[in-house]
C-alpha cells in the first residue's frame, strides 16, 4: 500500500546557512508579492472597466492564475524585480509563486461553491517579519547523508539535523521510500525540514483485529473509552499559563514595532518575544506527542476505532470552554485516527453528528430528552442504570458498529435515528442481522484493511 508520509526533523544551522535559508523565503515572499500585485491590478483594473460601461469582450484579459502562467510572467521580469535571483535557487520563487496560486484557487473554487467548508478570503501580502519563513524544494539533490545525521539541500548544501533521521533513512535504502521534496521551516524559534515521501507500507494488522472500542472526547478526561479505560487529560496550556504571563508581561514593557511610524522593535523585544515563542512552542509540542501517542495506541490495538462527528468550530463559541477545548485538540485525535486505521488495517467509524451518544442509554436504549451538561452521571428513569455519562456514550458508540459485517469483509451502514432534535424514544434502533440495513436505507464500506472514516448516516 502505497501513502504519503511526512518526516520531520529539527536542524541545527550555522549562523551563515541560517542567513542562506532566510534568503531563500525572503525570495519567496517577493515573488508572491509581486504576483499578487499583478493579479490585483488586473482585476482592478476590471473592476474600472466595468464601471465605465466598457463590454465584456473589449476588457483587459484576466490572465491564468496558474502556476505555469505565472511562473512565466516571473521568469519575463525577474530581471528588473529581483535582480539578484541568481543568489537563490529557483525553488526558491517556485514556492511563493505556486503558494498564490493555491491560495488564489481555493478563494475561487469557494466563491464558486466549488469548494465545501469556510468561505476563503482573497490572498494577502505577505510581510517580512510577520510571515513564517518557509521554502520548499521539490528538484534538485535532495539526499539524507550516509551518517544520517545531516541532510542535502539544493543551493543550501549540507545541513546539520539534531537527531537522527535513521527512520527515513532505512526506508530509503530499502527501496519503500522515495522523496517527493522536502520543506524548511521555522517553527517555535527552531528551524525544521520537512521530508513529505511516497511510502511502500506493509499490510498489517492490529493487534485485536475482533475488537471494538469506543472513543468519548472530553476536556475532563481527555479520552473515555468503552472499555472503561480512562485517558487523563495533561492539560499543557494551563500548566504554562504562569509562565506565559510572565513572559507576556515582559514583552510587553519592551519597545515593540509601530506600523504607523515606522518603528522598528528593539534587541530586547525581539529576545523576548523568542522566549514566549518557544513557550508556545513548548506547548504545542508536548500536546502533538500524547496525541500521536493516545492514536497509536488505540489504532495498533483494536480492529473498530468508533468516534463521534463533532462540530468543532461550533463549540469553540462557548467563551468559558474555548481555551480547554483547542488545548484538548479533538480534530487532531479525529484526523490521526483516520490515517493511522487505515496503516493499521482497521476501521474507523464517525457517529452522525446528531446522534445522541450522552442522552442514550447504554443498557435498554431509552433517550432522554434533555441531558444538562452538569450533569455527570446518567440515570436512566426506565432500567435506573447509573453510570458516568462519558463512559455511556464511549459504550454506545461502540455499540454502533455491531450492524457492519466484518466476517464477510462488507457491511451495509445501520442508521441510528440521528437528528437536530432529540426525540423521547425507548428502543434506538430495531435489532437486525449483520450485513443488514433499515427499511430505506443504503451504503456500502470499503473491504476491511483499507482505510475507512464512515460517518453514520440519519436515517428518518
Amino acid at each position: 500500500m502505497k501513502t504519503i508520509q511526512a518526516y520531520r526533523f529539527a536542524l541545527d544551522l550555522t549562523p551563515g546557512q541560517e542567513r542562506a535559508v532566510l534568503g531563500h523565503a525572503g525570495a519567496a515572499r517577493v515573488a508572491h508579492n509581486w504576483a499578487l500585485a499583478r493579479v490585483k491590478a488586473v482585476m482592478d483594473q476590471r473592476a474600472a472597466e466595468r464601471s465605465y460601461g466598457v463590454p465584456e469582450d473589449r476588457l483587459t484579459p484576466a490572465g491564468s492564475w496558474s502556476l505555469p502562467a505565472l511562473r512565466k510572467a516571473w521568469n519575463a521580469v525577474k530581471n528588473d524585480v529581483a535582480p539578484w535571483w541568481r543568489e537563490c535557487s529557483k525553488e526558491a520563487f517556485n514556492t511563493g509563486l505556486d503558494a498564490l496560486a493555491r491560495g488564489l484557487k481555493n478563494w475561487a473554487d469557494s466563491r464558486n461553491g466549488v469548494r465545501t467548508g469556510r468561505p476563503v478570503g482573497f490572498p494577502r501580502f505577505r510581510s517580512r517579519r510577520r510571515s513564517v519563513p518557509s521554502v520548499r524544494f521539490t528538484t534538485g539533490a535532495i539526499r539524507v547523508e550516509p551518517d544520517r545525521k545531516h541532510v542535502v539541500l539544493p543551493r543550501l548544501g549540507r545541513l546539520k539535523l539534531h537527531e537522527s533521521a535513521r527512520k527515513l533513512a532505512r526506508r530509503l535504502d530499502n527501496g519503500t521510500a522515495r522523496v517527493m521534496s522536502a520543506t524548511v521551516r521555522r517553527d517555535g524559534g527552531r528551524w525544521h525540514v520537512s521530508f513529505t515521501v511516497e511510502v511502500e507500507r506493509a499490510a498489517r494488522g492490529p493487534a485485536r483485529p475482533d475488537s471494538v472500542v469506543g472513543v468519548d472526547v472530553g476536556i475532563t478526561h481527555l479520552a473515555v473509552l468503552s472499555t472503561g479505560e480512562l485517558v487523563d487529560n495533561p492539560r499543557h496550556l494551563l500548566a504554562a499559563r504562569r509562565r506565559m504571563r510572565t513572559l507576556g508581561r515582559a514583552l510587553s514593557r519592551k519597545t515593540g514595532p509601530d506600523r504607523r511610524n515606522g518603528r522598528r522593535p528593539s534587541k530586547r523585544w525581539e529576545r523576548a518575544a523568542r522566549r514566549l515563542g518557544r513557550a508556545h512552542a513548548r506547548v504545542a509540542n508536548l500536546r502533538r506527542d500524547g496525541l500521536h501517542k493516545l492514536t497509536t495506541r488505540l489504532a495498533t490495538t483494536y480492529g473498530t476505532v468508533v468516534v463521534e462527528d463533532l462540530n468543532v468550530a461550533g463549540m469553540l463559541a462557548n467563551r468559558r470552554l474555548a481555551r480547554h477545548i483547542a488545548d484538548a485538540g479533538f480534530a487532531q485525535i479525529r484526523r490521526q485516527l483516520a490515517y493511522k486505521t487505515g496503516w493499521n488495517g482497521g476501521w474507523l467509524l464517525a457517529a452522525d453528528r446528531w446522534y445522541p451518544s450522552s442522552k442514550t442509554c447504554s443498557a435498554c436504549g431509552t433517550v432522554k430528552a434533555k441531558l444538562a451538561l452538569s450533569e455527570r452521571e446518567y440515570q436512566c428513569a426506565a432500567c435506573g442504570l447509573v453510570i458516568d455519562r462519558d463512559r455511556n456514550a464511549a459504550r454506545n458508540l461502540a455499540a454502533l458498529a455491531a450492524v457492519f459485517d466484518t466476517t464477510a469483509g462488507s457491511g451495509l451502514v445501520a442508521a441510528r435515528g440521528a437528528d437536530q432534535k432529540t426525540r423521547v424514544r425507548g428502543q434506538v434502533a430495531e435489532k437486525r442481522e449483520p450485513g443488514t440495513a433499515p427499511a430505506g436505507q443504503t451504503g456500502t464500506v470499503p473491504p476491511q484493511g483499507g482505510t475507512t472514516n464512515r460517518v453514520l448516516a440519519q436515517a428518518h
